[in-house]
Order: structure tokens, then sequence, then C-alpha cells
């Protein structure tokens, strides 16, 4: 293991205790070194138990403590300390978000993800610094990132929106994107029209389909009319992310593309063709056993979907709502009872674990020094709030139930402009391939996170306190449910 910096001194220090030469280094200049919290320019000494090869000050050895958790470059041991207060600290606030929701219910029904986003903040290096990134956190806000698409494509019956709603909803989306990209040359000229332009026109359905679901609305044609605006809002970004956004040429990003479509249609074909009689019987006799072969199979169906993706270079949120809607097909013919438990189960393993990670996590990573130091960037935050409503909101207008009134169509537009996940993806490669600035992602990511929190709350209550009729029994079980 080698550690290389602009400016790296090595020195002998006395360890404190034993008398003992230890080696150790010392840092100088202005920019941060080797990984979280060693910082040239601060004069910092870090003692290790290795010998330093004075002449090209590289360090053989280090011990474990002493490791950047994701890179293996020294740092403090206190970094270390904050990695491992978050694996005590994000379960602790998971718990706490669903308390301070029913808390605040009285006066107004703000959604989790709301407190999520703003305790992840709270705890992490732009405020609290209690919490830093780190490669656990990291694979598990990831996993709970994919089981969120993979809820999404579990709701929605494509029996009840293809056709008509979801032509509408794409020709939609369609003039969504048009709008968001021209929007965007404005602020990032070139291929960071494109992020803009991709992150403008989608739509946060893994977040909408709780809210819907304990409002009793999912099988009204509100929200057939939102499940149909949020599947394309979710699918057709993420295959724009794997054309245009992709390392590759175009003709060779489509090719692959149309490889991972063949593949995965393929696998739709063998769901809806072959009959599920055997499965279904194992799932429902396992149901209440530690076998749980229901579980173990949606896992399996994720994994290959994402690491089909995976291996072909393309969005993995793409693999899992995928598997998701081919999940949805296999149980269709299974008893509704069967079917609904091993969905409960999942949902408990998303909404309960990964999925809360994910949000919390989203608010640790969140640049808000990058808003803060940059006004014209702060200034765009209000900016994308707008244009979000306005751009994504006025296209779902298409999609509107017949007969809707004035109200069910603001309410409409207010849950199609909700957006947070594909636009935490899109700005996520728009700057690691230089596409967009950490201030313009900063903001993007910032409109997304005030969407979750205006515009659901704005559009259910435009539409009626519909949960109130959903009784007690099923209020006490979705403790989630405000997502």
């Amino acid at each position: 293991m080698l550690v290389e910096g602009d400016d790296v001194r090595p020195v002998l220090s006395e360890h404190a205790g034993d008398g003992g030469d230890d080696a150790g280094l010392i840092v100088a200049g202005d920019e941060q070194a080797g990984g979280i919290g060693l910082r040239h320019g601060d004069s910092s000494r870090v003692c290790i138990d290795s010998a330093v090869d004075a002449p090209s000050g590289r360090i053989a050895r280090a011990p474990r403590d002493a490791l950047h958790p994701r890179d293996g470059r020294l740092t403090y041991p206190e970094s270390m300390e904050a990695s491992d207060l978050g694996l005590v600290l994000v379960p602790l606030l998971a718990v706490a978000a669903p308390l301070l929701a029913r808390g605040v219910r009285p006066v107004v029904r703000v959604p989790i993800v709301v407190f999520e986003l703003v305790l992840g903040i709270l705890i992490g290096p732009a405020v609290l610094g209690w919490v830093e990134t780190g490669p656990l956190l990291e694979k598990l806000s990831d996993f709970g990132l994919a089981l969120l698409f993979f809820v999404a494509g579990t709701e929605i019956d494509f029996t009840k929106v293809a056709g008509r709603p979801l032509a509408r909803a794409s020709l939609g989306w369609l003039l969504s994107v048009m709008l968001g990209i021209g929007l965007g040359f404005f602020f990032a000229p070139g291929e960071g029209m494109v992020v803009i332009g991709i992150a403008l026109s989608s739509t946060a359905l893994g977040t909408l389909i709780p809210i819907l679901r304990d409002a009793r609305e999912l099988d009204s044609p509100f929200g057939r009319a939102i499940s149909a605006i949020g599947a394309v809002g979710e699918f057709l970004p993420l295959i724009a992310i794997s054309i245009f956004l992709s390392t590759r040429t175009t003709p060779i990003a489509t090719a692959v593309l149309l490889t991972f479509v063949v593949l995965a249609g393929l696998a739709v074909l063998l769901a809806t063709r072959v009959s599920h009689g055997r499965l279904h019987r194992i799932v429902r006799a396992t149901l209440h056993t530690s076998d749980q072969f229901g579980v173990r199979f949606v896992i399996l169906l994720i994994a290959a979907l994402v690491g089909l993706s995976v291996m072909l270079d393309l969005d993995m949120l793409l693999g899992a709502f995928v598997a998701g809607a081919i999940w949805r097909i296999i149980m269709a013919r299974a008893p509704k009872k069967d079917a609904e438990e091993v969905e409960s189960k999942i949902e408990a393993i998303a909404f309960g674990f990964l999925v809360p990670i994910f949000f919390l996590y989203t608010g640790v990573t969140f640049d808000l020094q990058a808003l803060l130091t940059s006004p014209s960037a702060l200034a765009l935050v209000p900016i994308f709030l707008i244009a979000l409503l306005v751009i994504r909101g006025s296209a779902a207008q298409l999609s509107a139930p017949p007969g809707a009134s004035a109200r069910d169509r603001a309410a409409l537009g207010l849950l199609a402009a909700t957006g947070l996940p594909i636009i935490v993806a899109v700005t996520a490669i728009g700057v690691d391939q230089d596409m967009i600035d950490t201030g313009t992602a900063a903001a993007l990511v910032g409109a997304g996170m005030l969407s979750v929190l205006l515009y659901p709350l704005i559009g259910m209550t435009l539409r009626g306190d519909r949960a109130e009729v959903v009784g007690p029994e099923r209020a006490a079980e979705s403790t989630q449910g405000e997502l």
C-alpha cells in the first residue's frame, strides 16, 4: 500500500508511552490528501507502525485503523470512528423518522422521506460531521435504490395502463425531456443539457406508490394515471441514460441496450408463457417456514437482472425495474393472498431496512457546501423546482383521466413533478463525466428533495385526505407509508 501526496514529508515521532520510534508523516499544502480528514496545510501528524522510505516519501504498510475505508489511503482514526458511528446512527434515524412523521401528523402530513433526507444532511459532513461516506453504507444505499425501483416495477399493472394511458404518458415524457433539454441549454450547453433534461423529465414512482396505496388511490383512475406517468418517468429516463450518457458511442450503446431489451423480453415471454403452478405451490408451502422460497427467488431475480445490466454497462436500476415487472407477471395467477404476503415481506426488507438507508445516505452525501458557497448554484434550486412542476406537471396533463376536475389535474401535475432517485443517479453520472459542475448537480438534487417535500403533500391535500378512510389497523401497519 503506497500513499502519495503533493507534499508528503516523512518524519519520526516519539510514540508516547513506549518511547519507541514510530514512522509518521506531516502533510503540507492546500488540498486534501489521502482521504477523509487528512488535509494539506494543517501540519497534521499521523503515526503508523511501519517504515517510511525517506527519499520517496512512500509508506509500505500502515495499520488498519489508519486506512481510508474506501481506497486504502492514510487518514485519521477519527474518520474511521465517524464511519463506524454511521452504522449505528443511520438505523437509529431510520427508526426516528416515522416517529417524527407521526408526531407532526396532527398538524401536517409530511412524507417520511423528508425526515430521512433532512436527518441525513444533519449528521453528514455538511453539518455535524458525525457520519461520513464509506463502502458499506454506499453499497447498502445502492441496494436500497435498486429495491425501490423493483417495488415500483411490481406495482405497475400493464393490463390497466396499457394502451391510451401508457401512450399518452410516453408522449408527455417526450415533451418533458425536450423542454428540459431546452432549459438545460442555458445552464450547461452541450452534454450537460441532456443531463438536466433527463433529470427534469423524471417521476419518482417508487416514492409515490406508498402514498397512493395508503390513500387507496392505486386502483382509481387518478392512481392509474399516476402509475402510467411514473412508469414512463422512471423507465424512459433510464433508457435515455443508457444511450446518451454511456461512455460508448451512441450506435454501440444502442446495440448494447437492444441486447438487454431482447434478453429481458425473452424473460418476460418466458414468464408469461410458462405455467407457474409448481412455483406458486412452493412459494405457498414456504411462506411461514425458514425456507422463504418466494423471498429468495425475488432476490435471485433482482440479482440476475441487475447483474445483466452491470455486465452490459447499463444502469443497474434498469435491471431492477424490469425484475419487478417480471415478478408481477410470474405471480399474476397465484392466489392473491400468497402474492400479497410475499410482497409484504419484500416491502419489509425494502422500506424497513434498505430504502431508508438510501434516503439517509443521500442526505449524508448531499453537497450542501456547493450550494452555500455559490450564490449562483443556490439560485438554481428554486428555478429547477419550478421547472420540474412546469415541465413535468404540464406534460402530465395529457394523461389526466377523462372528466378530471381542475383540482385533480393540479394534483396530477404535482405528483408527476415529484422526482429524486433518477435525479440523484443522472447528476452523479454527469459530475463523474464532467458534463455538469458540482454546483448544478447539488442544485438539481436540492430541487428534487424539495419536490419530494412539497409536491406530494400539496397534491394529496388537493385530492382530499383519503388516508382517513384507511382505518386504524391499516395505518398501524404502514410505518413507512408516508414515504
